[in-house]
């Protein structure tokens, strides 16, 4: 289930790009894009980032606040720069660039996306491992996702 919320919400974030960020308009519209995305949700997110809760959760048991901090510095200190850079390269293979391409593309755009990340992230996760039980956090982080999926697919298609 939660794979299939991370598939349809990264598509939802790259209509959402599309058409309010850049503007598309319906013919201007780019189905393939939103197909990528989704399946980049279905294939790589959902499972990568559903995964990761179960085992943080294994690490760092409990759900009090010093424990939900924990979570979040190791999640956002560890877990999401390396997803990011992940992310980026295999936008990247999806679109078809070259490797070249694709590194001097996540060199161009890495470091404005983790900065980025750390301003929406940290205090949505502590929320999140604090008030939310394991089975729902991911859920909970795609529907907050669906703003950061829309800057990540701009940030990711902008070529």
């Amino acid at each position: 289930w939660a794979v299939l919320v991370a598939g349809a919400l990264m598509g939802a974030g790259d209509v959402i790009a599309q058409q309010l960020v850049e503007q598309r308009g319906l013919h201007g519209h780019h189905c393939p894009r939103t197909l990528k995305m989704m399946a980049i949700g279905f294939c790589f997110v959902g499972p990568v980032v559903g995964n990761w809760y179960k085992i943080l959760d294994r690490l760092i048991p409990g759900n009090t606040k010093v424990v939900a901090v924990k979570k979040m510095v190791l999640d956002q200190g560890g877990f999401a720069p390396c997803f990011l850079g992940c992310f980026l390269a295999v936008t990247g293979a999806v679109n078809g660039l070259s490797v070249q391409d694709n590194w001097s593309k996540i060199q161009q755009d890495y470091m404005d996306a983790l900065m980025t990340n750390y301003c929406i992230w940290p205090p949505v996760q502590i929320a999140n491992f604090y008030f939310v039980p394991l089975q729902h956090r991911l859920a909970v982080v795609q529907c907050v996702a669906i703003v950061w999926n829309c800057y990540l697919s701009w940030k990711a298609n902008r070529m």
